[in-house]
């Protein structure tokens, strides 16, 4: 015997983000999925989640749309696009928003939603796909209350840590753009430091794990640090994490310091090294491989 509740939610895209999501939510509420590659609705449908062969056939009727894009195009072409869900949704219904695209963007599409009678929930996330697949995500929330109300069976079954950072959509994209400027520095300033250990000639990986046990430690230089050096190899480091993430990142870090008239000279020198990176190939390659533009190659 079933025992999901009547709550409808469809996940659109169902990659390295998005399957474990949608798995996670199908544990215990009824999942509608959508993805252009039939191998990926495949293993959704093995997962419990119900397959669609269009948009908007998956968001029709339901009470909640997970999305998660890779910037403001992308999520203005789903909805608005000539394939746009919008004119599919519900009125009623919101739409959870899970990436960092930026707080202009945001409010742009929350305010071209209104006239669907759909509330955009601005929910950027933390985490990855495993942490996805446990529901030990961290999530931060600008929205409504009553979007908040609508969304609470999507964000409470996903995440962990579960904060509200305001009421109106674009305060979720505030809050990561302050952690992005953090995280982005924090790996740029690990690479350095690293990357000067070696020059030094000290032992790079009895180094990492005594800075990581001192004052000095952070959780970019812990959980990036071994990945730099795997970035010497042949294979490289997994990606986990690819670079040009932080060229988008840093990147509405720095125009939204710009827009409010503050100097940001670490978060702007940290761009320009994943600028730098982007330049030189590897883009697509794990953001630890920052440490190879500052030192391409090992002592």
């Amino acid at each position: 015997m079933s025992t999901k509740t009547n709550y409808i939610v469809a996940v659109l895209g169902l990659g390295a983000m998005g399957l474990p999501m949608a798995t996670r939510l199908a544990t215990e509420l009824t999942v509608h999925g959508f993805d252009i590659a039939d191998a990926r609705l495949a293993l959704a449908e093995d997962a419990g989640i119900a397959p669609f062969d269009s948009a908007a056939a998956a968001v029709s009727g339901v009470d909640a749309v997970l999305l998660a894009v890779r910037n403001g195009e992308q999520l203005r072409d789903v909805l608005f696009g000539d394939a746009g869900i919008a004119g599919a949704l519900t009125p009623g219904s919101v739409v959870i928003m899970t990436s960092t695209v930026g707080i202009n963007d945001v409010k742009a599409v929350a305010a071209q939603l209104e006239p669907f009678g759909i509330e955009l929930v601005d929910a950027p996330l933390s985490g990855g796909p495993v942490r996805a697949g446990e529901g030990d995500l961290l999530i931060v929330v600008g929205a409504s209350p009553a979007a908040r109300e609508k969304a609470q069976p999507v964000l409470q079954l996903l995440a962990s840590t579960l904060t509200i950072i305001g009421d109106v959509a674009g305060d979720g994209q505030a809050f990561k753009t302050v952690n992005q400027l953090l995280c982005g520095i924090h790996i740029a300033a690990a690479a350095e430091a690293l990357a000067l250990a070696d020059s030094l000639g000290l032992n790079v990986e009895t180094t990492l794990a005594t800075l990581s046990a001192g004052a000095a430690g952070s959780f970019m230089l812990a959980n990036r640090g071994p990945r730099m050096l795997e970035a010497y190899t042949e294979s490289g480091a997994e990606v986990l994490s690819r670079l040009d993430i932080f060229v988008k990142d840093m990147g509405i870090v720095t125009s939204a310091a710009r827009n409010s008239g503050l100097p940001t000279p670490l978060a702007s020198a940290a761009e320009q090294l994943y600028l730098l990176g982007a330049a030189q190939g590897k883009a697509a390659a794990d953001d630890s491989a920052i440490i190879t533009v500052l030192a391409p190659h090992q002592s």
